[in-house]
């Protein structure tokens, strides 16, 4: 009898007969067939050869899949026999990718995420090698992130399981700094930073230096330079007259082009800029000069005032933030129009609308800026830990599981909670007010595959409504937790202050924040954010200059079992992107696997909309454009944002400039060097 079995790594562990009946019927899926009745006899078969070839020796992985290989063929099920094989391929080239970039992945992630992994979280030696796996990253951080609950009389080694079990199982990922920093040297584990830029020389370079230890440490900034006196202004001091905000933008912007976040990532930061600045003209258009502001997003900071004139006709005052003082006038709906020209021309600028987020803010202050994707808003000299829930990981038999979803939100919670007291802040000043509000962010990815996984299409009613309902549970849930915290340990320091008093403790100031999780949602292997997919077949920019064509897993999956997928439908599928236009493809699976630009503008905001209701801070979207658009339809994106209570939207039409991401097409894919 068979007890045990040989790993490719050498490792040997008990044999298990149910991963043959697991893998068989995966087999028998992938060619249309669905009894388990088969599955478990032929795995009878199997078990049976195996005892009879090793008696009561040990096989390898290797010999056992050569077994079933052979049963599958014997009994006739030779298609099936067929996609296991092709299965076997698929994996073992894989692993030579894996094994290429020198990781040992413990979890099997995705080459992609391997990849990811690599270049920017996993520990390395004095060398620069590689030394430990994903699985240990996540230990690292679970053992750093629980000794915070020891402080506080906790179960330190109940809830570093409990932790370590979300972020293995890809349930539950926090920001990058988090898993790229914890239990390491430099131990900053926050994403999300603000700084304050004073109107005076030695204010803005300070921000600079500031700037620069959190690039070092691996987090983002935001600034807004609305304080900074226009172009032209006197400068007292010298007799001279001012540079402007835009002039001192290109300092912090060419200080980030030389370093790098915490060794492994180029730094990013948001540039936020009142719209009643005098220099608002210049800043609106600073992007669209080649290599200018590079590093930056742009943010246009759009109050309820000029929103208003915007529609109703008007003019714009604007003030000298030196001493306040009128220096002109703007046409509003004029200056709209600038603005959605400059986004429809480059994607910048986005528009935060700087009055709901002060009005909906819980504690005393006002807020300026936003981090660099602006689902952040902050006070000066904040920070905030952000962690994302992965949706399409609670997925059972078509149905999300909301039991397990209620734990991921205390348990999400606690340990964003925790991050904050086991962190090692850049600056003293950042402490401190991190430490006054203690906020947190708690959101969600995977949202898009969640859809698909329910047989709900992103473009419908039904997704709106589902976002709405599970963003409500989070935040409800998300409180809660929050609560039961601050009677635990004690409210933040302001709480006596701010606007949650109707609770009788809160730990946290805020609890809930959509962020866009881009290398995470790679690592989990799932949709990033709220995002629908951006393509079924895209190409990607990889390393060495190699593009690699990526094909939505889940649509090879439904494909495979109508029997529809191919060569020559992959093929179709590189060219195009979407499945809207190819023949052969049932209209149920086009309804379902939507993409970005199948989806029409008004549908990706009433999806952010749906979010923000429930969100404490604000949620992170990019309302994706065709590259067929018009300035009318970014104007319409931005007015319907305002009207159903975002808090700033962002656009980006296909094409408008450089991307990382891109659709397949009749010049791109025959250079690929993955594409077979």
């Amino acid at each position: 009898m068979i007890k045990s079995i040989r790993k490719r790594d050498g490792r040997v562990v008990d044999f298990q007969s149910a991963k043959i009946s697991t893998a068989m019927g995966k087999a028998f899926r992938a060619v249309g067939i669905e009894d388990a009745k088969v599955s478990s006899q032929l795995t009878k078969r199997v078990v049976e050869a195996a005892e009879q070839r090793f008696g009561e020796s040990i096989p390898d992985v290797e010999d056992i899949q050569d077994i079933v290989e052979k049963v599958l063929i014997d009994a006739g099920y030779a298609e099936a026999a067929k996609a296991y094989i092709l299965y076997r391929q698929r994996r073992a080239e894989i692993r030579e990718a894996k094994r290429y970039l020198g990781v040992a992945d413990d979890l099997k992630l995705s080459v992609n995420a391997v990849e990811v992994l690599k270049k920017r979280y996993l520990r390395r030696d004095e060398r620069g090698l590689v030394v430990e796996t994903p699985g240990e990253m996540f230990a690292r951080v679970a053992a750093h992130v629980c000794r915070a609950e020891g402080r506080f009389g906790g179960d330190e080694s109940a809830y570093c399981a409990k932790f370590l079990r979300m972020m293995r199982g890809l349930e539950f990922l926090p920001n990058s700094p988090t898993l790229m920093n914890a239990g390491l040297e430099l131990g900053q584990l926050s994403a999300c930073f603000v700084l304050p830029v004073e109107d005076s020389l030695p204010g803005i370079f300070d921000a600079l230096k500031y700037m620069a230890l959190i690039h070092q440490s691996g987090g983002g900034t935001g600034f807004s330079f609305s304080r900074l006196r226009p172009k032209n202004d006197v400068v007292r001091a010298t007799g001279g007259v001012a540079s402007g905000p835009v002039s001192f933008m290109r300092i912090f912007d060419t200080a980030t082009d030389v370093i790098k976040q915490g060794g492994r990532r180029r730094g990013a930061n948001m540039g936020v800029l009142r719209i009643d600045h005098p220099d608002i003209l210049e800043f609106i258009e600073a992007k669209e000069r080649p290599g200018f502001l590079e590093n930056f997003n742009i943010s246009v900071a759009a109050t309820d005032d000029f929103m208003r004139c915007a529609r109703q006709g008007g003019a714009l005052s604007l003030i000298n933030p030196r001493n306040g003082e009128t220096t002109g006038t703007l046409d509003a709906p004029e200056l709209m129009n600038l603005i959605v020209s400059s986004a429809w021309r480059g994607g910048d600028p986005g528009v935060i609308f700087i009055d709901r987020i002060n009005a909906t803010h819980p504690i005393p202050g006002t807020i300026e800026a936003t981090n660099p994707c602006g689902e952040q808003p902050l006070l000066p000299f904040e920070s905030c830990n952000l962690g994302s829930i992965n949706l399409s990981r609670l997925v059972e038999k078509g149905e999300l599981n909301w039991d397990r979803l209620g734990e991921l939100v205390s348990l999400g919670v606690r340990f964003l909670d925790d991050v904050i007291d086991m962190n090692r802040f850049p600056l003293k000043q950042i402490e401190e007010a991190t430490m006054q509000r203690r906020k947190i962010g708690l959101g969600v990815m995977g949202f898009a595959e969640m859809l698909i996984l329910m047989n709900i299409s992103y473009n419908s009613e039904e997704a709106v409504r589902q976002a709405g309902e599970i963003m409500k549970h989070i935040s409800t849930l998300g409180r809660e937790e929050s609560a039961r915290l601050g009677e635990e340990r004690g409210s933040f320091p302001l709480f006596e202050e701010s606007k949650l008093k109707k609770w009788d403790a809160m730990r946290n100031s805020t609890v809930t924040t959509i962020a866009p999780t881009g290398t995470i949602s790679i690592i989990a292997g799932t949709s990033s954010g709220i995002e629908p997919l951006f393509a079924i077949a895209f190409v990607r920019h990889v390393l060495e200059g190699a593009r690699l064509l990526e094909v939505s897993p889940l649509f090879e999956h439904f494909a495979q079992e109508r029997k529809i997928y191919s060569q020559d439908l992959k093929t179709e599928l590189a060219r195009k992107g979407s499945v809207q236009d190819i023949a052969g493809v049932p209209q149920d699976l086009k309804d379902l696997f939507v993409t970005a630009l199948d989806i029409l503008p008004k549908q990706h905001v009433k999806i952010q909309a749906a979010f923000q209701k429930y969100t404490d801070n604000a949620v992170s979207k990019t309302v994706n454009l065709p590259q067929s658009a018009t300035v009318s339809d970014v104007r319409k994106v931005y007015d319907l944002a305002y009207d159903l209570g975002c808090k700033g939207v962002t656009v980006f039409r296909y094409g408008s400039r450089s991307q990382v991401l891109y659709i397949g097409n009749e010049e791109t894919v025959p250079g690929c060097r993955y594409c077979g």
